[in-house]
């Protein structure tokens, strides 16, 4: 759980030199010789990377180093109380079963649906019963999951770790190099003069060295990712020339509105901080490219969001959507990746189908029902993910067979029974899982044997409805030619018929009296 000194040296040593938190255990006292040289201020045997980074060793860089990794310590002390990270199978089982336990719960909600009302029992008293019903299979499905969650947020936890660790080693080397160029700032020379002591107070120290070094010079790229920030100042807004920001894993939960003013804008990360929403002005960032918003607590995303025309990748993960903005296919031309998994989306917008530059789509862990009708149209998606929207997830479009360029395709743990019959034209599909659904087409002796025979079973049966088609359509074809016949002497013969009726039904001639007479 410590810093691999081999992969991390400068975070590893500082991290050994962190005072420990923990109590010191009971130990007999030490022998006085013993303990002066635990005290030595200068110890023969010291740790090799003194030797190669001098400065390493004085205690303002140090104590510098320290305030730079609160967050790596921090956390590493709840990892350690936590546990170690789960092995990779205890992974997959609690994911597994946490499918299970919401395929069964859904079961046994649609049979307390449909189960029947007793005699004894009036419609408002059964409802109630039902309600009561439901709850209860909720409320054990709930502590059912609660270990299974468990396990999936440690790694999750862990996983964020070795992202943290990777960005403190960066953090150090960059202190590092300013102690070397003699432009550290230490405590000491924060608490001297008056107004420059009382704008650190209300503004982190780096985030304010980094406006006053905009102010004075061109600023392209701004790294504030693990600082602890809770609030960004409007000042950031004037930063016109900015290119990057990165304010990923902080603790902000506001985005001021003068964030629309840098122009010039190409990347946005504010992903792991505690964000409820973005701002409006978001859509004046015209030349912004790539937005990482995951990890936050979005509910919805600004309809201005769609005014970001050059955005090629959209990542808001791990938030709480329940929708995206209607016009979000009409306006992202050139979006290429939009990444949407583990939110609380239901439906997609028709509007989707128009970003015809997307080539990946992951929307895996959501709460999908079905997709656009016209899906079909997003003809250069080559990766698509819509794996464990569960009991939601039915059935497929029809247009599916022409995402033509589709190269890998994971459906697993949905309840689909079919695949769409166009599934055989699906010729760069090299990746397929369909695990964990209830398959009847293809049969499941098909499905064993890879994406291969899937696509060739489809394919033949596509091709059997199109000949089956064909002969259907033949006989209707013959059928109208001969009910045509029928019909034309049908309509003769009625006319034949009707001038018959009409020739005996005609009034007679007066009778002839002579013929009357008698002879």
């Amino acid at each position: 759980m410590d810093p691999n000194p081999s992969k991390f040296p400068m975070l590893s040593y500082v991290m050994s030199r962190l005072p420990s938190l923990a109590p010191k255990p009971s130990t007999p006292a030490a022998p006085p010789h013993l303990c002066t040289i635990r005290i030595d201020p200068h110890p023969s045997d010291q740790p090799p990377i003194l030797n190669q980074m001098p400065h390493l060793s004085d205690p303002k860089v140090l104590a510098a180093m320290q305030r730079a990794v609160a967050d790596v310590s921090q956390t590493r002390s709840a990892l350690k109380t936590l546990g170690d990270r789960p092995d990779h199978e205890l992974v997959d089982t609690a994911k597994f079963r946490l499918c299970e336990i919401d395929s069964d719960l859904a079961k046994r909600l649609e049979e307390l649906v449909i189960s029947p009302r007793p005699s004894d029992f009036d419609r408002l008293q059964w409802r109630v019963r039902l309600a009561d019903k439901e709850a209860q299979f909720r409320e054990a499905a709930e502590k059912e999951k609660q270990g299974y969650a468990a396990i999936l947020q440690l790694d999750e936890l862990h996983s964020a770790y070795d992202k943290l660790l990777k960005d403190a080693e960066q953090r150090l080397v960059k202190i590092y190099e300013s102690a070397m160029a003699g432009v550290v700032e230490f405590d000491e020379e924060k608490e001297e003069g008056g107004d420059e002591g009382l704008i650190n107070d209300q503004v982190p120290e780096e985030v304010a060295g980094i406006l006053q070094e905009a102010s004075r010079t061109t600023l392209d790229r701004v790294n504030l990712s693990g600082r602890q920030l809770r609030f960004l100042p409007e000042a950031f807004g004037s930063i016109h020339s900015l290119l990057l920001l990165d304010l990923s894993s902080n603790e902000l939960k506001v985005i001021p509105e003068s964030i629309g003013g840098l122009e010039k804008l190409e990347e946005l990360n504010v992903s792991s901080n505690l964000l409820e929403s973005l701002p409006e002005s978001i859509g004046a960032l015209q030349k912004l490219k790539v937005l990482n918003a995951t990890g936050n607590k979005l509910s919805a995303l600004p309809d201005s969001i769609c005014q970001c025309r050059s955005l090629a990748e959209l990542d808001v993960s791990y938030n709480g959507l329940t929708y995206l903005p209607t016009n979000i296919g009409f306006e992202l031309a050139n979006l290429q990746k939009l990444s949407i998994q583990l939110n609380k989306i239901r439906s997609l917008p028709t509007s989707v189908c128009e970003l015809r530059s997307l080539r990946c789509l992951d929307a895996h862990f959501n709460e999908l029902r079905g997709l656009p009708l016209a899906f079909g149209r997003l003809t250069n998606l080559e990766i698509l993910n819509l794996a464990s929207n569960f009991t939601d997830l039915t059935e497929l479009p029809d247009t599916f067979g022409d995402l033509i360029n589709l190269k890998e395709l994971d459906i697993s743990n949905n309840q689909i029974h079919a695949l769409p019959d166009t599934f055989g034209r699906l010729d760069n599909l090299t990746k397929l899982n369909v695990d964990g659904n209830p398959l009847v087409v293809p049969p499941s002796d098909i499905v064993q044997q890879g994406v291969v025979a899937i696509k060739v079973f489809m394919a033949k049966r596509w091709l059997e409805i199109l000949v089956e088609e064909e002969r259907k359509s033949m006989l209707q074809v013959q059928d109208q030619e001969e009910t045509g016949w029928l019909t034309r002497s049908t309509s003769w013969l009625k006319d034949y018929v009707s001038g018959v009726s009409e020739y005996l039904g005609s009034p007679r001639a007066p009778r002839d009296p002579i013929l009357d007479q008698q002879l």
